[in-house]
């Protein structure tokens, strides 16, 4: 089975082709950093109309780098949620449209399962059950996985996430868009030592998070000492400690209590080395195996789209003729594989 997968949720539009015999047959991702840079942050009108631009051109694109034909499409699958909600029309519009012109069938995808599944392109993949830590600019879960479509929900940020943290506080220092990734490389030479940021809600039972205290503690930190780039490095640096302590500490913690060995991260700050040091020494010392996406999957992107949707593409499940999104959708409400 060969499936187009579509991926329009917020300001990247990733479009791939997997294929069951051969795997991934093309992966294209067009990032919008450059058209949102000047306002510091994602503009959904300025991204929804990007997607209309690239969508297209880049399908063909895939197709032609895959040698394919859309007679040789099998089903299209497209993000429908969660995300920005024009964004996200944009994919299902096309992946829809497409999919009924060429007679196939078509599946709205969750797009954080497909994070969630983005592990199992690699050659090393995980088996179920396992324990997916799902950390990016929107979302901050801890989630139980006894097979797709079984989603027990462990704990989450109940305010900002991890990634909108990081990217808030780069913000905060002068760092350009995106700050997330800037401020980690900032922070390999500071002194994670330096400031005593909190580590909230480590203190209490519980697997939920929360950032927006850490943020603001950093604000505090940022305005009374200055921007040289020696207190920069120094605050850039005790702020991914503190986020990744918390991160690592709950992690711990909800291994225990479900007594899982095997642990997946997916989800942009999945490509963060300070926290991948630290969970390799945690597993280490739980005897278990971490999991991860190849870096280029980190971010959003097609493939994961693509395989997400292979897998219920396969198993029978598909749309009907309606065009719809859900911008806030939880994973548990998703039907088991």
């Amino acid at each position: 089975m060969r499936v187009l997968g579509i991926e329009t949720s917020c300001d990247e539009t990733g479009i791939a082709i997997f294929d069951t015999e051969q795997g991934l047959m093309s992966h294209i991702v067009y990032s919008q950093i450059a058209l949102h840079a000047d306002y510091g942050g994602v503009v959904p009108e300025l991204a929804s109309r990007d997607h209309i631009r690239k969508t297209l051109p880049l399908i063909k694109q895939a197709l032609t780098e895959a040698g394919c034909t859309a007679e040789s499409i099998d089903g299209v699958a497209y993000t429908a949620g969660p995300g920005l909600a024009g964004a996200l029309l944009v994919g299902a519009a096309i992946g829809r449209s497409l999919a009924f012109a060429w007679d196939k069938p078509a599946l709205a995808v969750h797009h954080m399962e497909g994070h969630l599944l983005a592990p199992m392109l690699e050659q090393h993949a995980p088996q179920f059950p396992f324990l997916a830590l799902l950390v990016s600019g929107g979302h901050t879960q801890l989630v139980r996985v006894d097979g797709i479509g079984r989603y027990q929900l462990l704990g989450e940020s109940i305010d900002d996430a991890a990634g909108e943290a990081f990217d808030k506080t780069a913000k905060l220092m002068g760092l350009e868009y995106p700050g997330g990734p800037l401020l980690a490389k900032l922070a390999a030479s500071g002194d994670a030592k330096k400031y005593a940021f909190p580590r909230p809600m480590t203190d209490r039972p519980g697997l939920d998070f929360s950032f927006s205290g850490l943020k603001t503690a950093a604000a505090n930190v940022i305005a009374a000492e200055g921007k040289t780039p020696q207190v920069q490095a120094d605050i850039a640096a005790s702020f991914q400690q503190a986020v990744v302590d918390t991160l690592v500490l709950k992690c711990r913690r909800a291994l225990k209590e479900t007594g899982l060995k095997s642990l997946v991260v997916a989800g942009g700050v999945s490509a963060n080395e300070s926290l991948r040091m630290q969970l390799a020494d945690l597993m280490k010392s739980l005897k278990g195996q971490v999991f991860y996406p190849g870096k280029e999957f980190c971010t959003d992107n097609g493939a994961m789209i693509a395989y997400a949707g292979w897998q219920r593409l396969r198993a029978g499940q598909a749309q009907d003729l309606s065009i719809g999104v859900t911008p806030r959708w939880p994973m548990q409400q998703l039907p088991p594989v």
